[in-house]
C-alpha cells in the first residue's frame, strides 16, 4: 500500500471507531453462531407450554378447581362423628337416712360416655345435585380460562419469535451492506490515489461505512434484547444463547364462513360464555331446593355410664346400644330469602344470554376483520417479494455500472439503500403475514392445532 493511501487511512482511523466495533461484532457473532442451538418455533412452543410462569399459575388454578369438583366436596357422602367424655363431680355432702347420716367423698362420683354418629342427607330438594353440577361447570370454566392464557401466551411467544427472526435477518442484511460499503470505501481510496475521483467521494464512502456500522450495532443490540425476552417467555435462563429458524410457510385456515362457523364452536371466549350460562341455569335449580323438604338418615352407637358416691340410692349405672332414625325438616317460610335468590338467579341467566349474544357478534366481527387483515398481509408480502426481486436486479446492474465508472457513488449508494430497504420490508412483511395468520387461527379456536 502506498504512503499516500496509508496517510489517508491514518486520518480516517479515528473516525472509524464505529466501523472497527462493527467488524469485531461481525467476527464475534460469526464465531458464536457455529455453536449456537437452533430453536424452531415448535421447540419454543413446547418449552413455553412446559415452563412459562403464567401457564404454570393457570395450571394451579385448574388444580384447585379440580379439587373443588371432587366427590369429597359434593355433599353426597355421609358424615361420621365420634364423641367421648369423662366427668368427675366436685360436690361433697351428706345423705340423711333413717339409719343415720352418711357423708360421701366427691372423688367417688364420675360419669363417662362415648358415641359414634352417622348422618346422611337422603333428599334436599335437589340442591346438592345442582350444586355439584355447578362445581363441575366451574372446573370447566377454569380449564377454559387456562386455555385462553395458553393461547395468549403462544401468540405472545410467536410474536417474540418472529421479531427475533426478523432482527436476525436485519443483522444479516446490515452485515452485507457494511461489507459492500467497506469495499466501496477501499475502491474510493485507490481511485483517489490515482486521481480518478475527488476526496469528497472517499469521505462520502467513509460516512456511509460509519452509518452502516451504527445501524448494525443498534440492530445487534435489539436482537440480543429480543433473545432475552424470548427466553423469559419460555421460562428458561435469560442468557441462554440460541438462533431461530427464519423460514416461514403459510397455511390458509379456511374461508370466511368456515372460520366463523369454527369460531362459534371452538373459540375459547364463546365457550366460556356458554359454560357461564349453564352454570347460571344450575344456580337457578339449586336456589329452588329451599321449596322442598329435606330428609336425613341418622344412626349411631352410644355408650354411657356413671358412678355415684357412696351412700347414693343408686351407686352406678351404664347403658349402651345402637340407635337410628329419620329427620324431616321443611322450611315452610324463610322470610322470602329463597324467593329473592330465585329471582336473582333468573336475572343472571338473562344477563348471561345477553353476554353470549354480544360475545358471538364480537367474535364474528373479529374473525372477519382478521381474515381481511391476513389477506392484506399476504398481498403486501407478495408485493414486497416482487419489489425485492426488482431491487436485486437494479443493484446488480448499478454495481456493474459503478465499477465501469458510468454512475457516481451517490447513485450507487441509492441503489444499495433501495436494496437494503427492500430486503427489510420483505422480511417484515413475511413475519407480519404469518402473525396475522396465527391471530386468525386463535379467533377460530384452532391455534393450538397449528
Amino acid at each position: 500500500m502506498s504512503a499516500k493511501i496509508k496517510n489517508i487511512l491514518g486520518e480516517l482511523n479515528q473516525s472509524q471507531l464505529f466501523t472497527l466495533i462493527a467488524v469485531v461484532v461481525f467476527f464475534a457473532t460469526g464465531l458464536m453462531a457455529n455453536g449456537q442451538e437452533k430453536l424452531t418455533r415448535e421447540d419454543a412452543m413446547n418449552l413455553t407450554l412446559k415452563y412459562n410462569y403464567d401457564i404454570k399459575v393457570a395450571e394451579k388454578d385448574v388444580e384447585v378447581a379440580n379439587n373443588n369438583q371432587s366427590i369429597l366436596n359434593s355433599g353426597y357422602l355421609p358424615s361420621v362423628v365420634a364423641n367421648g367424655s369423662v366427668g368427675v363431680s366436685g360436690y361433697q355432702g351428706e345423705n340423711q337416712t333413717a339409719n343415720g347420716d352418711f357423708s360421701y367423698d366427691p372423688t367417688d362420683a364420675y360419669n363417662y360416655s362415648g358415641s359414634v354418629a352417622l348422618n346422611y342427607v337422603l333428599f334436599d330438594g335437589f340442591g346438592r345435585m345442582y350444586n355439584y353440577k355447578q362445581l363441575r361447570e366451574l372446573y370447566n370454566i377454569s380449564e377454559l380460562q387456562a386455555r385462553q392464557i395458553i393461547e395468549n401466551t403462544v401468540l405472545e411467544l410467536s410474536n417474540a419469535y418472529f421479531l427475533m427472526a426478523q432482527l436476525t435477518e436485519s443483522v444479516s442484511i446490515l452485515k452485507n451492506a457494511l461489507s459492500i460499503s467497506t469495499s466501496r470505501m477501499q475502491r474510493a481510496a485507490y481511485s483517489f490515489e490515482y486521481g480518478q475521483t475527488t476526496q469528497i467521494d472517499l469521505l462520502n464512502a467513509q460516512v456511509d461505512v460509519n452509518n452502516d456500522s451504527i445501524n448494525l450495532l443498534n440492530t445487534t443490540q435489539e436482537l440480543e434484547n429480543a433473545r432475552r425476552n424470548l427466553n423469559l417467555i419460555m421460562g428458561r435462563e435469560i442468557e441462554t444463547d440460541f438462533v431461530v429458524d427464519t423460514t416461514v410457510s403459510f397455511s390458509m385456515p379456511g374461508s370466511k364462513d368456515e372460520l366463523v362457523s369454527q369460531a362459534y364452536q371452538r373459540n375459547v371466549m364463546i365457550e366460556q360464555t356458554n359454560s357461564q350460562l349453564r352454570n347460571s341455569e344450575f344456580a337457578l335449580k339449586a336456589s329452588q331446593s329451599g321449596w322442598f323438604p329435606a330428609v336425613s338418615l341418622n344412626a349411631g352407637y352410644n355408650y354411657a355410664g356413671n358412678k355415684n358416691p357412696a351412700g347414693a340410692f343408686v351407686t352406678g349405672s351404664y347403658n349402651y346400644g345402637p340407635q337410628a332414625g329419620f329427620t324431616l325438616s321443611w322450611n315452610i317460610f324463610d322470610g322470602g330469602t329463597t324467593r329473592v335468590r330465585n329471582k336473582n338467579a333468573r336475572v343472571e341467566i338473562e344477563r348471561q344470554q345477553v353476554l353470549k349474544e354480544q360475545t358471538e357478534y364480537s367474535i364474528k366481527r373479529d374473525v372477519l376483520n382478521a381474515h381481511s387483515s391476513y389477506q392484506n398481509a399476504l398481498f403486501v408480502f407478495n408485493a414486497e417479494k416482487a419489489n425485492l426481486e426488482t431491487a436485486v436486479k437494479n443493484f446488480e446492474r448499478s454495481d456493474d455500472l459503478y465499477k465501469q465508472g458510468q454512475i457516481n457513488s451517490i447513485e450507487f449508494r441509492q441503489a444499495q439503500l433501495n436494496l437494503r430497504n427492500a430486503q427489510n420490508n420483505f422480511s417484515i412483511a413475511k413475519y407480519n403475514a404469518k402473525f396475522e395468520e396465527l391471530k386468525l387461527k386463535q379467533l377460530a379456536g384452532i391455534l393450538l392445532e397449528d
